[in-house]
């Protein structure tokens, strides 16, 4: 049935996907009506296509699956729609004094002749074109909104294409959904691949494979950290995406990959012998991140200060010794503009960072510590006994991005600064390392600090590996291993893992344990019961503090079904616990969360003793737990583990995901007091060495294996890293040899 009526209020909404319980007032009485709704503009005229329904716990509800809206036609409903505040400066006054003038001619004298509205007392003509301008404007808005709705995007979603296409947004879409793709962040081929089919667009069309070139493009840097592809390889990824021929439509493919080199999104070139596609703004990062290196390194004149007094008082202080190698690393790093320091678990990295903090205070040098995750700043932090910040956080998220700055420190704006000593190197992109070297002096000092051997980063790029490859700046290889008591095997094994060699099993350790399974259902199971009862007894550590780490995410041993499993018994649900659902996942406050992708728009306060902090940015990695949740709203607050409280708005939700158990890859940069791990059998593709050792060096005090030791062996013994397509290596050297020709 239909039933018209007046929108008199809102009950409850959910901005993401529209769902609307509202009270309309229908036939003079005040009906409930629920269904998804564009907007929530009490005062708009609506016609409902749906059913009475008795819901056992609201009562009579009017659920409606579609509907239209309409303007008024009564002159008591067009005052009240013009007073409701939907076309700014028409206050009820206003809208009194021009429906008393216009009668049932209002719209059309809004809408066709807007100069007559200065007839009405207190409107001028320029204000009459406002008023007309801003009714015209609604009425795009709903119908954009109207007509993206049927492809299901949500109405957030729709309202965020409208802002960036406004009126236009029906006849773009229509005449090439696939502009989303570049246009929209959050719009990805799939979306724009169903709106295009259904409005009848060839398969073959030269907008679908621009798309999907772009879309291969981006898939390869964001899930493999390629920042180019060959092109006979971009070519077949995207044949295969498409489903089509790429000899057949070879011509089709050559003027999409022209266009995109000719309107500057893509760069086109021999790289070698292989000719290369390069996202632009990819080559952008790389070729500053070289520049930059190379001039930091030749700015800073080499230096021979003889450090070996400080280097001995430091010694005497702390009650260490120092072997040559480190002596050598510490040396380095204060004589010249670039140094890297890489080496494992154990081998000194931190107390070298701290004496070379000491030093640099000497030298009177400002130094700022820096790491990609603030689970890292917290560690370097607490081990050095300095303050450390994430690179985000000292760079400073600037909320102006019309600027064309992300950040409020850069090129323009650099930081006071001498020296900088970044923790954790290899966890860093080519996006944040070109924004960093941007921000710093021309004459400061860095000092890059990490563990080669560790995953690469999350993001594109790859620029530990990529600096040494280069061989173009000072490296001190740190092997010999310092840190490690008699009764720990955390260190020994994670060295021997890394060298090729099975670790030893000895389950009378205090460290290092492994429960042999062969079933992955007994796999599962004794994870669970390790999480939630053996671990907590044997180490007085609450569940929520042991991680589960682990190689996929599908599958039986998966994160995805550990985490609903975790959940269900650390965090089970009860009358007292607000939850909220986000497609299958049920978030319950009191959950362990993780953020899934960089939001440099989510707001954050930290209470730090009377003072609250506030700032800008939640990035990937960061973990939490759910305080609080709103039921009618969906606002979720999350407090982070370095004290940071964010509110996430419903739509933001979908950012988060359960992190009871999250990917060996997400725990870069972290640190745990116990890990568990699923040994399983698999690829040999996703499990290899490096990532067994990076697993294994992410605990603090215990290591828990759990599965068939011959999976381990293959681990162990499988050396096979995926390759990286990068360019960083090769422009350095580039970069390095035009820089000394101009020193020179």
């Amino acid at each position: 049935m239909q039933i018209e009526g007046t929108l008199e209020k809102i009950i409850f909404r959910n901005e993401d996907n529209g769902y609307t319980v509202a009270v309309l007032s229908y036939n003079s009485t005040l009906v409930t009506i629920v269904g998804k709704l564009i907007s929530n503009n009490i005062g708009e005229n609506l016609v409902l296509e749906g059913e009475f329904i008795n819901n056992k716990k609201f009562g009579y509800q009017f659920a409606f699956s579609s509907y239209e809206i309409v303007l008024p036609k009564t002159l008591s409903g067009i005052e009240k729609y013009l007073s409701s505040g939907l076309i700014k400066g028409v206050g009820p006054i206003t809208a009194k004094n021009i429906v008393k003038q216009f009668k049932e001619d209002t719209f059309s004298i809004i809408e066709m002749a807007p100069e007559r509205l200065s007839e009405v007392k207190g409107i001028s003509k320029s204000k009459a074109f406002e008023i007309s301008n801003k009714f015209a404007e609604l009425k795009n808005i709903q119908n954009a909104v109207m007509f993206l709705q049927q492809y299901n995007i949500t109405v957030n979603m729709a309202l965020k294409i409208f802002e960036v296409y406004g009126s236009k947004t029906i006849d773009i879409v229509k005449r090439n959904p696939y502009k989303l793709v570049e246009d929209i962040e959050g719009i990805g081929f799939l979306t724009a691949d169903k709106i295009a089919q259904n409005l009848g667009i060839p398969l073959d069309s030269e907008f679908r494979i621009r798309a999907g070139l772009i879309h291969c493009l981006n898939n390869s840097s964001e899930k493999n950290g390629n920042t180019y592809l060959p092109k006979n390889m971009l070519i077949n990824h995207t044949a295969e995406l498409l489903k089509l021929n790429e000899i057949e439509h070879e011509s089709v493919f050559t003027l999409a990959l022209d266009e995109l080199v000719d309107d500057k999104t893509c760069l086109d070139f021999w790289f070698g012998k292989t000719e290369i596609i390069m996202m632009t703004k990819y080559y952008r990062y790389e070729h500053s991140i070289a520049q930059k290196l190379c001039l930091f390194n030749n700015s800073i004149v080499e230096k021979k200060i003889d450090v070996s007094r400080e280097i001995e008082n430091f010694e005497i202080i702390n009650k260490v010794k120092f072997h040559e190698e480190q002596k050598k690393a510490i040396s380095t790093a204060v004589n010249h503009g670039i140094s890297v320091i890489t080496g494992g678990p154990g081998t000194g990295k931190t107390t070298i960072v701290k004496c070379i903090i000491e030093i640099l205070k000497m030298m009177k040098e400002e130094t700022l510590l820096l790491a990609p995750t603030g689970r890292a700043a917290k560690r370097l932090a607490d081990s050095t006994g300095e303050d450390a910040k994430t690179i985000h956080r000292a760079l400073e998220i600037n909320g102006n991005f019309a600027s064309g700055n992300r950040f409020i420190h850069n090129a323009n704006n650099p930081l006071k600064v001498n020296a900088v000593i970044v923790d954790e190197v290899s966890m860093v992109d080519v996006m944040l390392m070109s924004a960093l070297l941007k921000a710093l002096p021309r004459d400061a000092r860095i000092i890059l600090v990490g563990d080669k051997d560790q995953l690469p980063s999350v993001g594109a790029g790859n620029v530990l590996g990529d600096i040494l490859k280069s061989a173009n700046f000072p490296v001190t290889m740190l092997t010999k291993i310092y840190r490690q008591s008699d009764s720990s095997l955390i260190i020994s094994n994670a060295h021997l893992i890394n060298n090729g060699i099975m670790p030893v099993i000895d389950n009378n350790s205090n460290d290092f344990f492994f429960e042999q399974k062969t079933d992955l259902n007994e796999i599962y199971g004794t994870i669970i019961n390790l999480v939630t009862k053996r671990i907590p007894a044997f180490t007085n550590l609450d569940s929520i503090q042991i991680q589960v780490l682990a190689p996929l995410k599908a599958g039986i041993c998966g994160i995805d079904n550990l985490n609903r499993a975790l959940q269900a018994e650390i965090n089970p649900p009860n009358q007292y616990k607000m939850e909220i659902s986000v497609g299958s996942t049920i978030f319950r406050e009191g959950d362990k969360v993780m953020q899934t992708s960089n939001d440099y728009n989510l707001t954050w306060q930290k209470q730090n003793g009377f003072v609250v902090e506030e700032g800008e940015g939640i990035f990937n990695g960061d973990i939490g737990q759910i305080e609080k949740i709103d039921f009618q709203t969906g606002e979720t607050t999350v407090l982070f583990e370095d004290g940071r409280r964010c509110v996430y708005a419903r739509t933001d939700v979908p950012e988060l995901s359960l992190a009871y158990a999250i990917t060996i890859h997400k725990s870069q940069g972290s640190e745990f007091d116990v890990v568990v791990i699923p040994v399983i059998a698999g690829t040999g593709l996703i499990l290899t060495r490096n990532l067994i050792y990076t697993a294994v060096t992410r605990a603090k005090k215990m290591v828990v294996l759990v599965g068939e030791k011959k999976n381990l062996k293959k681990m162990v013994s499988n050396s096979y890293t995926v390759k990286r397509y990068t360019l960083l290596a090769d422009l350095i050297q580039e970069q390095n040899k035009k820089i000394k020709d101009l020193f020179d």
